[in-house]
């Protein structure tokens, strides 16, 4: 049953991503490509909360007052009319007590990948990596999935303050508890005055590679990812981790650990273009916008586009054509 008039205004009606189908069943999600399923919590956040309110701030992120945006200028590429994209709803998250929580998401994600589809994960704290990538690995041949997390901080803690599940840690336990290998994590986007000298011996000892913001500020974004994509060129499938404050605070103001001197949202836009064209797609997530931060709702709309940036470098990938953009050309007549 469609749950929106034709023609419906983008602020009208039910708020799922770009409009697009609730199905809530998974027994429902059968030749479904990909499911957009939302993570509320906050319960892992170190700093400034409200992490939990980002997935419904995301989804009602239009771009427009019309009807959902669907064409990509650069791409040529409708990516609904390419994909079936279905909105999954969110994972069954108990507040307070974050443990629970990550097993919800989990199973949701499981269960996503179960019936063949691409998890796109809306956070929610970054803590929530930890389940959804465990879910996504779990999936698939083990070592095969390589992960990009775009990122201002490693998030490779043993603990923040004594807490292990912390957003501030994920990656750390995912590689410790030998879900993903070291040499499968590439983080690009880390700047600021964290994480210390002791977490980059721990990442080279891994095999973990990373990009900081002044390496992508002296050779540009467009070198710094064909470094990535020749450090995972022996990766069967990718999973993209986007934290908002890879982005400098001036393009998502509305996150708990801000930090100046980040990515503008072209250049992120640009780079998470390239590696969906490249790669084969198995999973992303999207987190750490915090609406009661977010002036003008800056963060929500990057967290969108994010997200349609992928879905149509996806659907481009999956038609087997090249680009179309929409250049001018010979007048008519």
């Amino acid at each position: 049953m469609d749950q929106h008039r034709p023609h419906e205004p983008g602020y009208a009606g039910l708020g799922t991503f770009e409009k697009l189908p609730f199905v809530l069943d998974p027994t429902a999600l059968a030749g479904v490509d990909v499911a957009i399923v939302g993570a509320p919590m906050d319960d892992m956040a170190s700093n400034r909360p409200g992490t939990r309110f980002g997935p419904r701030a995301i989804r009602l992120a239009f771009e427009g007052g019309g009807e959902p945006a669907r064409w990509h200028l650069d791409l040529g590429v409708d990516p609904f009319a390419v994909l079936q994209v279905v909105d999954h709803g969110d994972a069954a998250v108990v507040p307070g007590d974050a443990q629970a929580s990550h097993r919800a998401i989990r199973t949701v994600v499981a269960q996503i990948r179960a019936a063949g589809a691409i998890p796109i994960i809306l956070g929610g704290d970054h803590s929530i990596a930890y389940p959804d990538i465990k879910a996504v690995a779990e999936s698939l041949p083990h070592g095969s999935v390589a992960v990009v997390q775009f990122d201002a901080h490693a998030d490779t803690a043993t603990d923040l303050t004594g807490v292990k599940w912390s957003h501030g840690s994920p990656f750390r336990h995912l590689v410790d508890d030998g879900i993903l290998p070291g040499n499968r994590l590439v983080q690009v986007g880390l700047r600021g005055y964290w994480p210390f000298p002791e977490e980059f011996d721990w990442a080279r000892a891994q095999g973990v590679r990373w990009h900081r913001m002044e390496e992508i500020e002296e050779g540009g974004i467009g070198e710094t990812i064909d470094h990535v994509l020749t450090e995972i060129e022996d990766a069967d499938h990718l999973f993209l981790s986007v934290d908002v404050d890879a982005l400098d605070p001036a393009y998502a103001p509305g996150t708990g650990t801000p930090e100046s001197g980040g990515m503008t949202m072209r250049e992120l836009l640009r780079a998470l273009r390239r590696l969906a064209l490249a790669r084969d797609l198995c999973g992303m997530e999207v987190v750490e916008v915090s609406p009661p931060y977010d002036h003008g709702e800056i963060t929500a709309f990057a967290a969108h586009s994010v997200v349609l940036e992928v879905l149509s470098a996806l659907a481009l990938r999956r038609s087997g054509q090249g680009p179309a953009p929409e250049d001018p050309g010979a007048p008519e007549g």
